[in-house]
């Protein structure tokens, strides 16, 4: 089963992601794209490490998730990806528009593949003002065009507000 969870910053996003994981009685394999560029990012990710269970796997994949996706599927095993918007900005980082486009395609390509479940989350960032500038406008417009087509793909889709998630598709919980 392939999950998408959108949400804005503080959402309340990673929580429910992290809880449907816990929840499935299976056993969870979280991989983490976030890399730690400053004092502030690497708080974040102490955070989550420190609050996700001691028994969860870990996988730190920031650039090639689709091998890291597929290295990790299994038959009877959850992966929980968190977060794709993250992914997105550290391949918009590397400044080579044929690897970004390779990476997204590959991710793509790889969930219709992939055995167990998977719980993808990512940050809703197409709901504010259009940003000033060019890597901010690009990254709005990459995150929004990924998110409808991991959504096409996903067999359930839930947005997160306020802490408190709205089905978009798919079965209710």
């Amino acid at each position: 089963m392939l999950e998408l969870i959108l949400g804005g910053a503080r959402s309340g996003k990673s929580r429910l992601a992290e809880k449907l994981a816990a929840d499935s009685g299976l056993p969870v394999t979280y991989i983490a794209t976030g890399q730690a560029w400053d004092g502030e990012m690497a708080k974040r990710i102490a955070h989550h490490r420190a609050t996700r269970p001691a028994e969860w796997g870990l996988v730190e994949e920031p650039v090639e998730l689709a091998r890291a996706l597929r290295d990790n599927a299994a038959a009877g095993r959850c992966l929980l990806v968190d977060c794709l918007t993250l992914w997105l900005t550290n391949l918009l980082m590397l400044e080579d528009e044929t690897r970004l486009a390779m990476q997204r395609d590959a991710f793509l390509e790889s969930l219709a593949e992939l055995p167990g479940r998977i719980i993808l989350v990512s940050n809703e960032t197409g709901l504010g003002v259009v940003p000033l500038g060019e890597l901010t406008r690009r990254y709005v417009d990459e995150a929004g065009w990924l998110h409808q087509a991991v959504a096409e793909r996903a067999e359930r889709v839930q947005f997160c507000v306020a802490g408190l998630p709205m089905l978009l598709k798919g079965a209710p919980l």
